[in-house]
């Protein structure tokens, strides 16, 4: 359960799970017509965050390849590379790269889906195969 923390007014929200910040962020980059500011991002998260959260997070991005950014003046601005759920796939690819029973872990995954999540995924993994005999 996400433990409750006090805001600046004294009101209560919860504390915001792994990866929730990285894709806030995520997603004001992706609404910027061009490359931005960190302080256009945290302007537009919609929760207090402090400036230097929003650098430890874009920063963490550009580890993970998520953003770029390019020096403008004495600082940075930054542009999204990939979305939420690009990042998300990372995290997932990450995973399975750190396992030595691949299969295993697959197997677990699948058997684990929803029965619409298994379509969807049988759906995907068509269309991909589709798009290779395309190709060739």
């Amino acid at each position: 359960m996400p433990e409750e923390t006090s805001g600046p007014e004294g009101e209560r929200g919860r504390r915001r799970g792994q990866g929730e910040l990285e894709a806030m962020v995520l997603t004001a980059l992706g609404r910027a017509q061009s490359p931005v500011a960190a302080e256009w991002v945290r302007a537009r998260l919609g929760v207090e965050v402090a400036y230097t959260t929003v650098l430890t997070i874009l920063t963490r991005l550009l580890e993970k390849g998520a953003v770029t950014r390019e020096r403008r003046g004495r600082s940075f601005v930054w542009t999204a590379v990939a979305d939420g759920a690009g990042l998300a796939a990372g995290r997932m690819r990450r995973v399975l790269d750190g396992e030595s029973d691949r299969e295993a872990v697959l197997a677990s995954f699948v058997s684990a889906l929803s029965t619409q999540d298994e379509q969807l995924l049988r759906s995907l993994l068509s269309e991909a195969e589709q798009d290779e005999q395309d190709e060739r």
